[in-house]
């Protein structure tokens, strides 16, 4: 399930939050740069540590958890968080926080429906994760789910009317090309793999977990554009029909044998730390990426995929070639031109141009210049090479 990030709203202010009219400029710049870095090492392992302990956990010797359990867990506690955040914003006054869930649930029942159809997207985008990692190398499954920036600028096009730049597109053309390199290199063989892995059915659940993040984050913005409510009332409302569809894809899935083995079969301490991270992770991550620009959200991207691949190979004995390198230095270089913004994607065009012949282009005298690409709540072509667990509103 994607955690409801506060992008530009005030999810992550508080009464410590620090005020920039109150600092000096010089203790504001850098206190602001401290919050860049910070955001930028919760985004670099929040992104690679959920890969890397799925993967961890999946391929432990011994009793294999069931995947939809972790999926409803982690739900659950994201709920329950989001309840006593919301409790504590009430200032503890148990019958505020009621009749204010009656409201906003209950009441505003339309704006709480609207939130099904992602939530449901989401659970199913939460199980196909797990049957990815569980098939492909956390490295190769890094690289390949990049692919959901392909998926939400396709989306974002079609169903917003949104427009991308030249750069963006060829970005994304790069972007295609890397990750059918790196599958291409996973096809011939590279490296060991186990013999219960099944590289097809990685592929395969990988491509669907980035269609429906692509599909449900374009969905999620058109139906709730201009709609109000808290980043934790969101949440939680996201949790409690999570919570619900995952139970019901458990049944569906794994029902005879979650009964006869029970809930918590095969849970071991790796297997919490995966389920923590999901719950918790993706909500730390929705209060720490309004500090990112554009920018050093794809430079986390690229970060991750390295952290990735360096532990792959200390962990699981991934075997790095020059065909996977080539792949994923596409990928990486993808990544960071698309999170390039409008003004520093013209100026790479115009250098480029200037070097074959003098630029045509000139703004006309008094007209306003042309819409940048915002970082606003609603862009979603700008945010979706976040962590699956963020969906930035």
């Amino acid at each position: 399930m994607a955690a409801v990030g506060a992008g530009g709203s005030t999810a992550a202010a508080g009464p410590g939050a620090l005020s920039a009219g109150a600092l000096e400029p010089g203790t504001a710049s850098a206190a602001h740069r401290r919050l860049k870095y910070i955001s930028l090492a919760v985004l670099v392992v929040q992104n690679a540590s959920l890969i890397l302990s799925i993967r961890y956990a999946r391929t432990l010797p011994g009793d294999r958890f069931f995947a939809t359990t972790a999926v409803v867990m982690a739900e659950v506690l994201k709920g329950l968080t989001c309840l006593l955040l919301l409790f504590a914003q009430k200032r503890g006054n148990v019958k505020h926080l009621v009749l204010f869930l009656h409201e906003a649930v209950l009441v505003q029942y339309v704006d709480t429906l609207k939130l099904a159809v992602p939530s449901l997207i989401y659970t199913l985008q939460n199980n196909l994760q797990y049957v990815a990692i569980s098939n492909l190398p956390a490295a190769t499954f890094q690289v390949t789910y990049q692919l959901k920036i392909l998926t939400t600028a396709l989306f974002s096009v079609l169903m917003l009317n949104r427009s991308l730049s030249r750069l963006q597109w060829a970005s994304l053309l790069l972007l295609f090309t890397g990750v059918a390199i790196v599958q291409a290199q996973q096809a011939s063989g590279g490296g060991p793999r186990p013999l219960d892995q099944n590289p097809g059915a990685g592929l395969a659940a990988v491509v669907a977990s980035c269609l429906s993040s692509g599909f449900a984050g374009v969905y999620f913005e058109k139906i709730l554009k201009g709609s109000s409510g808290s980043v934790w009332l969101r949440n939680l409302q996201l949790g409690l029909f999570g919570t619900a569809l995952g139970l019901v894809g458990l049944w569906w899935a794994e029902g005879t044998a979650v009964a006869t083995r029970g809930f918590f079969f095969g849970y071991t301490p790796a297997v919490w730390g995966v389920v923590l991270n999901q719950a918790f992770g993706g909500l730390l991550v929705a209060v720490v990426v309004k500090y990112a620009d554009n920018i050093l959200k794809g430079f986390a991207t690229s970060l991750s995929i390295v952290l990735s691949t360096v532990a792959s190979i200390r962990l699981f004995g991934f075997h790095v070639d020059p065909l996977f390198a080539l792949g994923a230095g596409l990928v990486i270089g993808a990544v960071y031109l698309y999170s390039l913004p409008r003004g520093a994607a013209k100026a790479i065009a115009s250098a480029s141009a200037s070097a074959s012949g003098p630029c045509v282009h000139q703004q006309p005298p008094g007209q306003p210049p042309p819409p940048q690409l915002s970082s606003h709540h609603g862009d979603l072509i700008t945010e979706s090479f976040l962590p699956k667990s963020v969906l930035v509103k």
